[in-house]
């Protein structure tokens, strides 16, 4: 059991790592979109940091979007999906596995860029580590919505449009609890309230999308 979860795991990175770029195109996307707002703002640092953390936020979630597609497909196209149903492991903890790859190739690599990006929007440089914590705790929240999405979308012949329509609406708690902690520091407060609740989102996207997610992929197995 051991041994297959660790072969999984290295095979989720594997395929994130080697599909059309994975986290190189994600975090390039990331950069171009926080580059594209300031040229299109003017440049005035006066009107870009008091909306830096928002943006930094929304181009993270819309850049973690990016390789949720074939996270399922690529696996139902070839058969592979068939034979992890009918594996050792359940497909509850198939579905963790595959979204916990996906935060570590995708949303930990993001995570580290949303510094520099927030840093280029204008923000304070003492915000650096919170921006990249959040990142990363909201990246998980991205990883275990996303890959409901991508499950729930299984099948459909406009996958990657359905999974956006699906999962943006679950990435609004994130975001606005992940720009509300880096405002509330900006402001001088704690960030704390902030980020439990990015964290108890978090932990309720990781309890509820495995059983939503598996049965969505039995769904479309049938």
């Amino acid at each position: 059991m051991r041994g297959a979860t660790r072969v999984l795991f290295e095979r989720e990175l594997s395929m994130a790592w080697g599909g059309g770029g994975g986290p190189l195109l994600a975090c390039g996307f990331f950069a171009c979109l926080t580059a594209i707002l300031p040229l299109a703002a003017g440049g005035d640092p006066a009107t870009l940091k008091p909306v830096a953390a928002g943006v930094a936020w929304l181009a993270l979630a819309l850049a973690s979007l990016l390789s949720l597609e074939r996270l399922f497909e690529r696996d139902l196209e070839d058969g592979a999906l068939d034979l992890l149903a009918g594996g050792h492991l359940s497909l509850e903890a198939v579905f963790i596995l595959k979204a916990l790859g996906q935060w570590v190739a995708v949303g930990l690599p993001l995570a580290l860029t949303a510094p520099v990006a927030a840093l280029a929007l204008g923000q304070s440089p003492s915000l650096l580590v919170l921006t990249a914590v959040s990142a990363a705790i909201g990246g998980l929240g991205f990883a275990f919505t996303g890959a409901l999405g991508a499950a729930l979308a299984l099948g459909a012949k406009r996958g990657g449009l359905l999974i956006a329509v699906v999962v943006l609406p679950l990435f609004i708690p994130p975001v606005v609890f992940g720009s509300g902690a880096l405002i509330r520091a900006a402001e001088g407060d704690s960030p704390l309230p902030a980020l439990a609740l990015l964290a108890a989102y978090v932990l309720f996207a990781a309890v509820i999308a495995p059983f939503a997610g598996a049965a969505a992929v039995r769904n479309a197995l049938d």
